[in-house]
């Protein structure tokens, strides 16, 4: 494993493989893509869980994978979008089966699902995409999946692109730096640092969601939410860009200790000021958003907790 020198880096493998007490009890925690702030989140995470205990192994992955992960036992948790998370437990695509051992255990943020283009590359519509090249993530990514039905409410699919690749944050921004993709999408927290690199290199322009195609959107799946990306979130960004959104969220098997979840859960509560330092979103979130019905089963050792903090 080749190490990096950075303060997440040695606080991850600080806890991953030598911060917990001996006989803690060790679980597995589906984090994101690097570059985005699922991964940072985690190692956040396994530092608050470390205090109560619990070891976290922190491992990348994506938000319809980490279902996947969670409900074969893979994974003990994960970090879910809302949206994809229904999707699973109803068994709808990309979903083959129903997860039926995923609960929810706490509300995050909202994600932004984002669509940035290169500023020359003559597209003011979503529709202006077809012929060109387009940089999504990786498949089993919730917003590779977002990417492909937003494509559809427009008519379209990948082949109507000239070339597709499906790549990491990082990956993608290089290719638009260098005009071989004019097109990337997203799924992260407003400013996005990706965004913010690709900007410091050339000029962008962010593609909004009309009315009709949020609507369209919302027939696929109704847990689509409608957001706004406020003015100046980015370099030449001089109005507000009307987007579609969702939660993050955070999963566990629902057959997972009860007093597992509890003590995580609970520090997470306590320690909110850490998750809030990676990902400023969290900051307006209470405890009783975090308790909110999101269509996803709730832990029996979080509803625990939340009983206890009078929220539910």
């Amino acid at each position: 494993m080749k190490l990096k020198r950075t303060t997440l880096t040695a606080g991850l493998l600080a806890t991953v493989f030598f911060g917990a007490v001996a006989g803690a009890q060790q679980v597995r925690l589906m984090t994101g893509p690097q570059g985005g702030s699922w991964y940072p989140l985690g190692g956040a995470i396994a530092n608050i869980a470390g205090k109560a205990g619990v070891k976290v192994q922190v491992l990348p992955g994506a938000g319809i994978a980490n279902v996947k992960a969670v409900q074969m036992g893979k994974a003990d948790f994960g970090f879910g979008n809302s949206i994809s998370t229904v999707d699973g437990v109803a068994g709808r695509a990309p979903f083959d089966t129903k997860a039926d051992n995923v609960c929810n255990v706490a509300t995050l943020y909202p994600q932004y699902f984002q669509i940035v283009a290169n500023a020359d590359a003559g597209i003011d519509s979503l529709a202006d995409s077809k012929g060109k090249s387009i940089a999504v993530q990786p498949r089993g990514n919730t917003a590779e999946f977002i990417t492909a039905q937003m494509l559809e409410v427009y008519g379209m699919t990948y082949k109507d692109m000239n070339r597709v690749s499906y790549v990491s944050y990082t990956d993608a921004v290089s290719l638009l730096k260098d005009n071989n993709a004019q097109l990337f999408t997203l799924g992260t927290t407003v400013p996005s640092s990706s965004i913010m690199d690709l900007a410091s290199a050339r000029a962008i322009k962010l593609i909004e969601v009309p009315d009709d195609k949020f609507q369209a959107m919302r027939k696929l799946n109704p847990g689509y939410t409608k957001l706004v990306i406020p003015a100046n979130s980015y370099p030449g960004q001089d109005k507000d860009v009307q987007a579609v959104g969702y939660a993050t969220h955070v999963i566990a098997r629902c057959d997972l200790e009860q007093d597992t979840v509890y003590k995580i859960l609970q520090g997470i509560v306590a320690d909110k000021a850490d998750l809030e330092a990676i990902a400023k979103a969290m900051a307006p979130t209470t405890i009783k958003m975090m308790a909110e019905d999101i269509g996803v089963p709730l832990h029996k050792g979080a509803e625990r907790f939340y009983k206890e903090k009078g929220v539910i």
